[in-house]
């Protein structure tokens, strides 16, 4: 954060000081778990669904944060608000004011918000100090606590919003103010709550909306809505895609152990990019970290060079473990239709590579509404259209597998039961494991790869 008295601040949030002296200059930047409390931090003390943060505060203190941001006292030093989330957001739209030259990009997207911010933050951290937040920081708390993390030696800052509601963007926007935004891809992630596609596209676009005139909008070529999102805006436009029209694209792809290969095409010439991560699908979220540094004069050579060596930070996403000749891919953080289509099919290309068979262990897609029986039941018959061995299904009877192919289903109530099914694993297959954030799949992940070794040993 900018060097501040807490004087200053508590002038900004509207609170008042407490065992703490006015003249106290501070550059700490905030947590919200006491656990993560250390000197260069302050605490902030929110009244959660389980757990009131005012419960911890002395703990934070005690670990070296220098004061807390609470609304109610607790002994400590600390600054007195009425509300913490209110007074967060205000002191992260002061901070972001005062940074008059950091550049801000904006991601949103049905899905690939956070491997393109991980892509991105590695490409653009060749050009200067670049804060991206480790985790998922996209809705209302996450995004002043990234802001806060700025000072004036950061040149950019790439935040992910997400959304729940009509509105919820157009409020992150007001907190970061971007001076580029990043549109992926509209999808069918959340239907459930927005209730159609057309819904989702105007949640994404309020992004390109709140851009100002001087702004820079980045549009995927993937969907019926996300190109038009800047018509009638004053504002540039990059677009990118795997068509021969697009300021920036992929032209000759190819698929190398699972993983994408392809030439970077953009106004400034031509380069070889080599991902590291896994899938066809990566290449959309190379291509829009691609656009942007494009569109900030990063050199096309510095570019390719770097998205060639990213690696997702990340975790649970198409994450790859070996034990004993058994290949895991642990894809367990999130799933929706498309991001579930798009792991099955990697699930083939390495499972063909490897000459194994094919497992895709799955669990319920959340948040579909009254399309998660169709949707799941899409998903079955690709299972049998694609070749995958086994589906093996947990906690839902809604996936199907088509009539014709030659899939196997095997379906289960729990996690602990599906374990049976590693006794038929052998040497050379590959595994899927993926579900909504909410099954807690990581745990199905690190359990199969357990009995796995104590079989094969």
């Amino acid at each position: 954060m900018i060097k501040l008295t807490v004087a200053e601040i508590a002038d900004i949030v509207g609170g008042e000081l407490e065992n703490i002296s006015a003249n106290f200059q501070t550059n700490a930047y905030p947590v919200i778990d006491s656990r993560a409390a250390k000197p260069g931090t302050f605490f902030v003390a929110f009244n959660g669904e389980h757990n009131d943060g005012h419960d911890f505060v002395k703990e934070a203190i005690s670990r070296g944060a220098e004061f807390a941001l609470a609304t109610k006292s607790t002994g400590a030093p600390a600054i007195i608000v009425s509300d913490v989330l209110v007074a967060l957001t205000k002191l992260a739209t002061e901070v972001r004011n005062r940074l008059t030259n950091l550049k801000v990009i904006g991601i949103t997207g049905s899905q690939g918000k956070t491997t393109t911010k991980d892509l991105l933050r590695h490409v653009l951290s060749i050009s200067g100090e670049t804060v991206a937040a480790l985790e998922s920081y996209n809705n209302e708390i996450g995004v002043p606590l990234l802001i806060l993390a700025c000072n004036e030696n950061t040149k950019f800052c790439i935040v992910e919003m997400g959304a729940r509601h009509i509105g919820d963007i157009s409020h992150l926007v007001l907190i970061a103010q971007p001076q580029i935004g990043v549109v992926l891809v509209v999808g069918r992630a959340h239907i459930g709550e927005f209730g159609s596609r057309e819904n989702i596209a105007t949640a994404k676009s309020e992004l390109i909306r709140g851009l100002p005139n001087s702004g820079i909008a980045i549009l995927g070529n993937y969907d019926e809505f996300t190109p038009l999102m800047a018509a009638n805006q004053s504002i540039a436009v990059v677009n990118f895609g795997e068509k021969a029209g697009c300021d920036v694209r992929a032209a000759d792809v190819e698929v190398r152990e699972g993983r994408a290969h392809f030439d970077l095409v953009t106004r400034d010439g031509r380069a070889a990019v080599s991902l590291q991560l896994l899938g066809l699908h990566q290449i959309p979220n190379a291509l829009a970290a691609a656009a942007v540094a494009t569109a900030l004069q990063i050199p096309i050579d510095s570019i390719a060079a770097a998205l060639s060596t990213a690696e997702v930070s990340s975790k649970w996403r198409m994450a790859i473990s070996e034990t004993n000749e058994l290949l895991l891919i642990n894809d367990s953080y999130n799933a929706n239709p498309e991001s579930m289509a798009a792991a099955l099919r990697t699930l083939v290309l390495l499972a063909q590579e490897r000459g194994g068979a094919s497992w895709a262990f799955l669990g319920k897609m959340q948040e579909l509404g009254a399309s998660s029986a169709p949707e799941h039941q899409k998903i079955g018959r690709l299972v049998s259209e694609i070749g995958i061995d086994h589906l093996v299904t947990i906690g839902t009877d809604e996936y199907e597998l088509a009539d014709e192919g030659e899939s196997e289903l095997h379906s289960f109530p729990s996690q602990l039961a599906a374990l049976e099914m590693v006794a038929h694993f052998a040497p050379g297959d590959v595994v899927l494991v993926k579900a909504s954030r909410s099954e807690s799949f990581e745990l199905l992940a690190d359990q199969l790869l357990s009995k796995w070794v104590e079989i094969s040993e």
